[in-house]
């Protein structure tokens, strides 16, 4: 058995202490990701090592989020225990032999590229180094978000447990196996997209019924919203709720029916098949 699933990050000895992260490729959820951890006191500007590409944007993302971002993975990466990867999924494996002489079995990686396989930044990093995969998604700008976390071979249940420590800074944590993480990426990775859009055709559809588009807005978004909650916070089968609000010979069935006949279900499963399949094509995992 290797030596390094008995080894722990320097974060998790130190627990309950600001963590020295690096976020190599800070682009939109890296910079979501600094934000949050940055106000929820996770990490302090002092040991936050965040890098993008070009010098300009860096010394842009400097004054906007009052740390220090560098254009050095290796150095920022020499830098941390925690070194998160937010690069393109195609630039991971080149990312991390970029940073292999700063790699020891005592830190941890956790990438939130989409479709990167555990075992391919295991094998880019070539030693025996924990990893993690994440999939983020956007609503965690507003710490409403939803992470999906699985683990490398050489990752223990305490790497685990800091990364959704670290995630839920932005919102909620599920552990699955790897197997299913390109089918999160099609759901709650992409699932965003399409719910805008449902809210946008609501919105129109109040419009048209002759609501004032700023009304009909808020009414679709926060009539979403609190769908959403009902069956987070109630456990309820989403079937149950609709059946809650589905009265006999009333409206509600008459606007069913006609998005059975339209194919809203079987459009939005498609949807996320197609996603999902998208998501394996990325790193090549077909």
């Amino acid at each position: 058995m290797s030596t390094n699933k008995a080894a722990t990050t320097q974060a998790q000895q130190d627990a309950g202490k600001p963590l020295r992260v690096a976020i190599l490729g800070t682009g939109k959820m890296g910079g979501i990701l600094l934000q949050a951890f940055l106000k929820s006191g996770l990490v302090t500007a002092s040991n936050a090592f965040p890098t993008v590409a070009h010098p300009d944007r860096a010394q842009e993302l400097s004054a906007q989020y009052g740390v220090t971002v560098g254009t050095d993975n290796l150095k920022a990466a020499e830098s941390a225990d925690i070194i998160l990867l937010g690069v393109k999924p195609l630039q991971v494996a080149d990312l991390v032999a970029n940073i292999q002489g700063a790699l020891t079995p005592q830190k941890l990686l956790i990438s939130f590229a989409a479709s990167v396989s555990t075992r391919a930044i295991e094998d880019a990093a070539d030693i025996d180094i924990p990893v993690v995969r994440a999939m983020p998604n956007t609503p965690a700008k507003i710490d409403a978000g939803m992470t999906a976390l699985c683990a490398g071979r050489f990752a223990t249940p305490g790497h685990l447990a800091l990364a959704q420590r670290i995630f839920a800074a932005v919102g909620r944590t599920v552990v699955v196996d790897e197997k299913h993480m390109d089918a999160v990426t099609g759901l709650s990775g992409s699932g965003p997209a399409f719910l805008y859009i449902i809210i946008e055709a609501l919105a129109e559809a109040g419009v048209n019924v002759g609501l004032p588009r700023e009304i009909a807005t808020l009414l679709a978004a926060q009539t979403t919203y609190g769908a959403a909650k009902m069956v987070l916070e109630t456990g309820s089968h989403p079937a149950l709720l609709k059946d809650e609000v589905t009265t006999p010979a009333g409206c509600t069935v008459d606007g069913i029916v006609e998005l059975e006949e339209g194919g809203l279900r079987v459009t939005l499963i498609k949807a996320v098949k197609r996603a999902t399949i998208r998501a394996k094509e990325l790193a090549g995992n077909k």
